[in-house]
């Protein structure tokens, strides 16, 4: 069993984020408005592999092959 973490965007990303993860994590906090609430990355593991959701409805994950892929969602959903 794997724990997930929470983390402020634009903070250091937390040791237990893969590599693979981490770097489109800082490519997506490029895009990220400077103004207002910080929003929170959520690192969850699901069938072994990671999840991170941030709070904006970013979605980043690594599938069977460990490729990122970004997607987005409502976070209002």
């Amino acid at each position: 069993m794997q724990l997930g973490t929470r983390w402020p965007a634009g903070s250091d990303v937390p040791p237990s984020v893969p590599a693979a993860l981490a770097t489109e994590i800082a490519a997506a906090e490029q895009s990220l408005p400077q103004t207002g609430p910080t929003p929170m990355w959520t690192l969850t593991w699901l069938e072994g592999r990671p999840i991170a959701e941030l709070d904006t409805g970013i979605e980043i994950s690594i599938d069977r092959e460990g490729v990122a892929t970004v997607s987005t969602f409502d976070p209002m959903d």
